[in-house]
């Protein structure tokens, strides 16, 4: 069996190590892309991260794929549908950093609301004084958590323990969660018309997309902070900087964005396939996003601890081990619906 780990870090080799035994065993730095694909046309499992290409062009490319293993939860990068058709296994890492994701959020909320970077860079440059970068408090005010699954439920409860009000939107509700963690559920009109902070947990699909637009800015709070660390396509990006730039929302903290592939390979910009397949004005706005004062963007490090990344090479070679072995786990077989 050949089995090719795509975006594969030098920490963890070790771990996939394993696999040797049973298996040929190929560990390569670079993403899945149609510029490489060829030279992997043998390859039967493969393993990769999101910023790999799986759509249907490349995945005909691979004959003799039996299985793709994410090292994500979602699985949005993926055509699901080929792989349905070809009988491709596809499975994934279903929890390994809901802590860790929702501490991110308030490590992005904190240095929103305490004006740290521009705190800390006053201080280097050897202006030792807070004049003119005063924030606000967390406490007392109210949080919306859009999405109250495994991320979200993390995040209600560190918010409660800043003394925040906690707003949740979800598809379903848990009555035992509400009496657990002591928060509402609400409306997404609600949601949006009474937080302070708003915070994105939800999947992308064509539900979600764009979920954060012109119209959807206009119904919420003056001065809303947004933070998204679930995907970048839940914002309209265009529309979130109209709304920084008139002060309707006052801070934004990104842990994604729209497309964060072409901003890893600027290069690739000239391409005629990437501006084909990708909206330019999308890239202008990331772009944008990255440079304005009251944005803080992190490059999609959210997951990215000691202990979370352990977690997801742990699942990822048992996930191969027990296909190996017959009884594959951790299966996916269509978008994902529900909000994490």
């Amino acid at each position: 069996m050949k089995i090719v780990i795509f975006e594969a870090e030098s920490r963890e080799r070790a771990a996939f190590d394993s696999l040797t035994s049973t298996a040929e065993l190929r560990l390569v730095a670079e993403p899945l892309a149609a510029a490489n694909v060829h030279s992997f046309s043998d390859a039967e499992l493969i393993s990769t991260f999101i910023y790999s290409e799986l759509s249907r062009g490349i995945l005909e490319q691979l004959p003799s794929l039996k299985l793709i293993s994410t090292r994500s939860t979602g699985y949005d990068h993926i055509d699901m549908a080929y792989c349905a058709e070809r009988g491709i296994t596809v499975c994934n890492v279903p929890s390994y950093g809901e802590n860790t994701v929702a501490e991110h959020v308030f490590a992005l909320l904190l240095a929103l609301s305490h004006r740290l970077f521009e705190a800390v860079e006053r201080a280097r440059s050897g202006r030792f004084s807070p004049e003119g970068l005063q924030g606000f408090d967390l406490a007392s005010k109210t949080i919306g958590v859009v999405g109250a699954g495994s991320i979200g439920r993390h995040v209600i409860r560190i918010a409660k323990g800043f003394g925040m009000n906690v707003l949740a939107y979800d598809v379903t509700t848990d009555s035992q969660l509400v009496e657990h963690l002591g928060f509402r559920y609400a409306t997404f009109d609600e949601l949006l018309a009474h937080s302070d902070v708003i915070t994105l947990h939800a999947p992308a699909t064509p539900a979600t997309y764009h979920l954060l637009s012109a119209k959807t800015f206009a119904r919420m709070k003056n001065g809303v902070i947004i933070v998204n660390t679930a995907r970048g396509s839940l914002i309209d990006s265009l529309a979130l900087i109209q709304a920084l730039r008139s002060g309707k929302v006052a801070g934004a903290g990104l842990d994604v964005l729209p497309d964060e592939p072409l901003i890893r390979e600027e290069a690739e910009l000239i391409c005629s396939i990437f501006c084909n397949q990708h909206d330019l004005r999308d890239l202008v706005a990331d772009h944008v996003l990255l440079r304005m004062p009251n944005v803080i963007v992190t490059p999609h490090s959210a997951f990215n601890t000691r202990e979370a990344v352990g977690r997801i090479v742990e699942t990822t070679v048992a996930n191969i081990h027990a296909f190996l072995e017959g009884h594959p786990q951790n299966i996916v077989s269509k978008s994902p619906s529900r909000m994490n």
